[in-house]
Order: structure tokens, then sequence, then C-alpha cells
């Protein structure tokens, strides 16, 4: 009686995982296990997400070359080089290609919002045991969160706080101007365009700061917040995002 009573439970309880998440995966579009899956993705599709293995600019995290002739690593890609963002250090845990362009495609715009645990713990294996006294999410427009529901950004930030260990300050940024979406302007455009939008609070003083977000593509948002933060005083600011475009 009680075996039959706890298959009925179980019979029950995958019928309502498969009403809460999806049933096919967001890699490949295949059914998802009930046991090989990790949120809406497949075993093998997140097994396989493109990491970055090889060393990364200091400055935007882009993946670097081997080393040159005379064995030196280089620290920073060519545009660093010559106009490097003002951070400590930027990170990022994967190449935004693949199964991690839709995992995150789906994440950001199909509210896949659950997938932002997985997606933390990722990002922690990047970043733990460095010392912060706060984590910042990239800033949405409010008028834009509330049109999509969420900042992608701030889920990935709360998330990666119970995994480090560290408090999330939101309210120490914000967007105060709603302009043109990034990822719809030419890279020579993207700069122009966050000119002037986030503002930082005094209360960023004396904080050593990690700022989040879900993708870095040129790196032109984190230059604006970071500057925004040092103008602010804070004593230094780094970056982290689950992917890099390149």
């Amino acid at each position: 009686m009680q075996s039959m009573l706890n298959n009925a439970l179980s019979v029950l309880g995958r019928e309502a995982l498969r009403i809460v998440l999806p049933s096919s995966c967001v890699g490949c579009g295949g059914e998802l296990p009930w046991r090989d899956r990790v949120s809406s993705c497949c075993g093998p599709c997140w097994r396989s997400l493109p990491r970055i293995e090889s060393a990364k600019c200091r400055s935007c995290a882009l993946p670097l070359p081997l080393p040159t002739t005379d064995n030196r690593q280089p620290t920073t890609c060519l545009r660093c080089s010559a106009d490097p963002l003002p951070l400590e250090w930027c990170e990022a845990w994967g190449e935004y290609r693949g199964g991690l362009e839709s995992v995150l495609h789906a994440f950001k715009f199909e509210r896949h919002d659950f997938l932002a645990d997985p997606l933390a713990e990722l990002m922690a294996g990047v970043v733990r045991d460095r010392e912060f006294d706060a984590l910042i999410p990239v800033p949405m427009y409010p008028a834009r969160q509330r049109r999509r529901g969420y900042n992608q950004a701030d889920l990935l930030a709360r998330a990666l706080g119970r995994e480090l260990s560290l408090p999330v300050r939101p309210e120490l940024l914000k967007k105060r101007k709603e302009k043109a979406r990034q990822s719809a302007l030419a890279r020579t455009a993207r700069e122009e365009n966050v000119r002037g939008v986030f503002e930082a609070s005094d209360d960023a003083r004396n904080l050593a700061i990690l700022i989040v977000d879900d993708i870095c593509t040129t790196g032109e948002t984190l230059r604006a917040c970071a500057q925004t933060l040092v103008a602010r005083g804070a004593s230094r600011v780094c970056a982290i995002s689950a992917a890099k475009a390149l």
C-alpha cells in the first residue's frame, strides 16, 4: 500500500514539474529527461556549454591568443591595450555562442528565470575566494524592467550573492535614462548610447564592488557603470558576466 502511494506521489510530482518547467531543452530542442537536466537544459547540452578555458583579457574577458614568440602571455587584448575599461579586472565564464547563447536567450527573453541559480553556480567558480563588499547588478531602466517582468542581471546577482555569501546592493547604481538597446547598435555607437545614463549612490564610497551582468559584448555598459561608481568613491570595481561575446 505504501509503495503504491509513493508511486502515485512520484507521478504527481513529475506531472507538476512538467507543468512548471518546459518539456523541451532550450539547447537542442529535444525532450528533457527527468533525471539528467539542469533546469530547462538537458544534461548533455549543459555539460557542453562553451567555457572559456584559455587566458582572458584582464580588462574585458576576451579569450587571448597563445603566448608570443618570447613566451610571454598577453594580459589584455589589442583594443583594451589602447583603451582599457576602468575595472581592476573583468571575468566571464563562457563564450556567447552555441548552447550558452541559447540558454542565455531563454533566460533573458523567454522568462526562464529559474536558470539564474545554475548559471550563478558556474560564475561563482570563476570568482570564488576573491573579496568584495557588495555585488551590484547592471541596472535596467524601470519602465523596461516592468515590460520584461524582471532584470536578468539582478536575478544573476542575487543567485551569485547566495553562492558567495555576499550582499547584493542594487540601490547603489540606478539607470536614469532609457535609450536604444545596446544589442541593436554598432560597436562605435555603444559608448555614446550609455554615456551619462547611470547614477551611483554616495554609499558606494570605499566599497569593493563586483558588477554582475549576463553578457559582456563590447564592455561599454560595464565601462559606464564602473566610471560612475569610481566617481562616487568606490575603492575598486570588478565585473563578472556569464558569457563573453566574441
